[in-house]
C-alpha cells in the first residue's frame, strides 16, 4: 500500500490559492456572474434638487432654445434623463413647492392649497422624513413660501432641513446669497458616514429685472426665435425677454458651480441631481395660470449609479408629486416618518429602463388646478380651475368665470406681476390698438377652454365650442373629475368654498380689494403703480 505523502506548501503557494480562492468567490458574487450588467449597485444616494423661481418651457438649450444659454442643465440631461412632459400641477410658488414636499396635490393639502397661506403641521415632507431616517439635510435659498409654517405642540420644525445662507456674493442685478458656495459649506458639515439631501432654491429669475440687462450682456433681440401669440412682438417684449434670460443663466451658472463641487469631491457618482423650475415663466398668462407655459417645466435628472443610460429623452407624463415617493422610493424608507398618505409615484420605472420616449403606458396625463395665488379680487377670493393635460389636448374648467382670472383691473391684476410686458399689454387695451393681447392675458374666460397644444402650444385658439370635438371635451372633463375624486378634492364633492376659506395671511394686504376701493393705500410692490385701472371695467 502506497504510503500517503502530504504535500509541502510554502510562502509563495499558500498566497497562490488564497488567491485564487478570493477571486473565485467575488466571481460567484458578481453580478455579472448571475447575468446582470450592473456592478456599481448603488447604496443610498446623496440627493441634490436644485429649483430655479420662475423658469418656464423649453427654455434651455437642451430643449432647442438658442437665446438662453444653459451649459449646465444641458450637461446633466447628455449625462442622465431629459424630460420633455414634467408638469407642476399649480403654477405658483408656495402650492407647487407644497406638492414637492408633500408627494401630494395641492386640493389634497388644505391651507397649503394656496399662495401666502399657514402650512399645516400635519403634513410633514419628504425631507423631515429623510431626516428622521438618518439623512443629513439642508437648504439655500428659497425652499418653500411665502407663508408661514405650523409646528405641532412643543416641536420645532425644520421642513426644508438646516439653513445655509450665510456666504454672499454681489451680482448686480441678482440676489447676494451665493448659492453654490452654501451649498460646498453643507458639503463640509455633512457627516462622512450620512448620506445627505440638499435644496438648492435661486430667487432667480423672479422679477425684478435690470432693465436692458440682458442687450447689456451681449445679447441680440433678433436671437429669440418667436414670441409667444398672447404678446405683441416688439422691442419691448424682446428685451424683457432679454433680461429674463440673463437671470436663468445665473441659475445655470450655480447649478454648474454645485456640479463641479461633487466631481472635485468624488460625489458625482452616487448623487441623484435634480435640476427643475417651480413654474412658468413671470410674464402675462404664464405664472400663476394654468395653461402649457405655465405648468410644463424644464426638468433634467442624473444619478450615474442609479439611472441606465445617459442622454435619453422621457415622454411620460411627470407631476411635481412624483419627487417625494421616488426620492424616498431609493433613500430606502419604506415608512416616511410624519407624512400623510403620498398621491404621486415613484420615478423608478424610467431610472431603470435603458430606453428614450414613453417608458410607462399608463403616465399618459397630468391633473392640475389651482385656487387663490395672490390677491385683488373682493374678499381675497381665488379663481378656481381643474385641468387635464394629455399628450395632445389641454381641458380646462374655470368654475367662477365670472371673476377676473389675474386679479381685478381696478386693484392692478396682482396675479400677475409688474413688468415691461405686462405695462405694454395693458396700454394696447387702453389706447385701443391691440386690445387682444389684454383678452388673452387678462379677459374673462368661459366656464370651459379645449386646446389642441400639439399644434397651439400657446394655447390661444379655445375649442370647446367645437361640436366635432363634444365627445372628447366630455372624455377628458369625465377622466379629470374621477381622478379628482379618487383624491378627494373638496371641489368635486360641492364643498370647494372651504378651499377659499382657509386665511392669507399677509396682514399688510389682506382684503386688499375692500381696503384699497375705500381709498386706504395699501402697497402691493409686486406690480406697478400704473397696472391699476381708474375703476372696474366691464366686459
Amino acid at each position: 500500500m502506497k504510503r500517503f505523502n502530504p504535500i509541502k506548501f510554502d510562502h509563495r503557494s499558500i498566497f497562490a490559492l488564497v488567491a485564487v480562492f478570493v477571486l473565485s468567490c467575488l466571481y460567484v458574487a458578481s453580478p455579472r456572474a448571475h447575468g446582470q450588467t450592473n456592478t456599481n449597485k448603488p447604496t443610498r444616494p446623496n440627493i441634490l434638487f436644485v429649483i430655479a423661481d420662475d423658469w418656464g418651457t423649453d427654455h434651455a438649450g437642451a430643449y432647442g432654445c438658442k437665446w438662453i444659454r444653459t451649459p449646465a442643465f444641458d450637461r446633466l440631461a447628455k449625462e442622465g434623463l431629459l424630460f420633455h412632459r414634467a408638469y407642476t400641477p399649480n403654477a405658483k410658488c408656495a402650492p407647487c413647492r407644497a406638492i414637492i414636499l408633500t408627494g401630494r396635490n395641492s386640493w389634497q393639502l388644505e391651507d397649503a392649497c394656496n399662495h401666502v397661506n399657514y402650512f399645516p403641521a400635519k403634513f410633514g415632507s419628504f425631507i423631515e422624513a429623510l431626516t428622521a431616517d438618518g439623512y443629513f439635510c439642508g437648504s439655500t435659498g428659497k425652499t418653500w413660501g411665502p407663508g408661514a409654517v405650523v409646528s405641532k405642540p412643543g416641536q420645532k420644525r425644520q421642513m426644508t432641513g438646516v439653513g445655509f445662507n450665510s456666504v454672499k456674493r454681489r451680482v448686480p442685478g441678482m440676489n447676494a446669497n451665493d448659492y453654490a458656495d452654501n451649498f460646498g459649506a453643507f458639503l463640509e458639515k455633512a457627516p462622512k458616514d450620512k448620506p445627505w439631501f440638499f435644496w438648492l432654491g435661486t430667487t432667480e429669475p423672479h422679477r425684478g429685472f435690470l432693465r436692458g440687462n440682458g442687450i447689456k450682456h451681449g445679447k441680440k433681440l433678433s436671437d429669440i426665435d418667436r414670441v409667444p401669440a398672447y404678446w405683441p412682438d416688439n422691442d419691448t417684449v424682446r428685451g424683457d425677454m432679454l433680461d429674463y434670460s440673463i437671470e436663468v443663466e445665473h441659475y445655470d451658472t450655480h447649478l454648474g458651480r454645485a456640479l463641479k463641487l461633487l466631481d472635485d469631491k468624488g460625489l458625482a457618482a452616487n448623487t441623484l441631481v435634480v435640476a427643475t423650475s417651480d413654474h412658468g415663466m413671470p410674464f402675462p398668462r404664464c405664472k400663476g395660470q394654468a395653461y402649457e407655459h405655465s405648468n410644463r417645466l424644464p426638468l433634467a435628472i442624473r444619478w450615474p449609479k442609479g439611472i441606465k443610460g445617459a442622454g435619453r429623452r422621457i415622454n411620460d407624463f411627470v407631476s411635481f408629486a412624483d419627487f417625494a415617493p421616488t426620492f424616498l422610493d431609493f433613500a430606502g424608507v419604506k415608512s416616511p416618518q410624519g407624512m400623510e398618505p403620498i398621491t404621486g409615484n415613484s420615478l423608478r420605472a424610467i431610472f431603470e429602463s435603458d430606453k428614450s420616449g414613453q417608458i410607462e403606458a399608463w403616465r399618459d396625463h397630468v391633473v392640475i388646478g389651482k385656487e387663490r395665488h395672490d390677491i385683488g379680487r373682493p374678499n381675497d377670493w381665488g379663481y378656481p380651475i381643474r385641468g387635464i393635460v394629455t399628450r395632445d389636448y389641454l381641458y380646462l374648467r374655470n368654475y367662477k368665470p365670472d371673476r377676473w382670472p389675474a386679479g381685478n383691473p381696478e386693484t392692478g391684476y396682482l396675479n400677475c406681476d409688474g413688468s415691461p410686458t405686462k405695462t405694454l399689454v395693458l396700454n394696447l387695451r387702453r389706447s385701443g390698438e391691440a386690445p387682444k393681447f389684454w383678452q388673452l392675458c387678462f379677459g374673462k374666460r368661459p366656464a370651459e377652454e379645449l386646446y389642441r397644444i400639439s399644434d397651439d402650444p400657446d394655447c390661444v385658439k379655445n375649442l370647446a365650442g367645437d361640436p366635432k370635438l363634444a365627445k372628447l371635451k366630455k372624455e377628458l372633463e369625465t377622466r379629470m373629475v374621477a381622478k379628482l375624486k379618487s383624491e378627494g378634492d373638496p371641489r368635486m364633492f360641492g364643498a370647494g368654498d372651504v378651499l377659499e376659506s382657509y386665511p392669507y395671511i399677509n396682514k399688510g394686504t389682506r382684503n386688499f380689494h375692500k381696503r384699497y376701493m375705500a381709498g386706504e393705500k395699501v402697497n402691493a410692490g409686486w406690480v406697478n403703480k400704473s397696472d391699476f385701472e381708474k375703476g372696474p371695467l366691464e366686459e
